[in-house]
């Protein structure tokens, strides 16, 4: 399983925040955690399968934002309860 995290520019607003997180929940559908930060200009998710990151750029800009950067690392489960 491993963490995304994506650089977006032009979110300025709480509701820039909901259509990106629309976008990649769409573009991405096992995509979990899903946040959003306009204040950051940073999105984040966790996925346990690789990530088409050129539809989730293309999906971003018929959006109307801007997908500056993805990187990802390794997401532990944190808790009681993990598996």
């Amino acid at each position: 399983m491993n963490k995304y995290i994506l650089k977006i520019d032009g979110m300025m607003c709480g509701m820039c925040e909901a259509h990106i997180n629309d976008t990649v929940r769409r573009v991405v559908p096992n995509a979990k955690k899903v946040t959003s930060s306009h204040k950051k200009g940073e999105t984040s998710f966790v996925s346990d399968s690789a990530v088409d990151e050129a539809a989730l750029k293309k999906a971003i800009k018929e959006t109307g934002y801007e997908l500056k950067e993805i990187s990802s690392q390794p997401y532990v489960k944190k808790g009681i309860f993990k598996k």
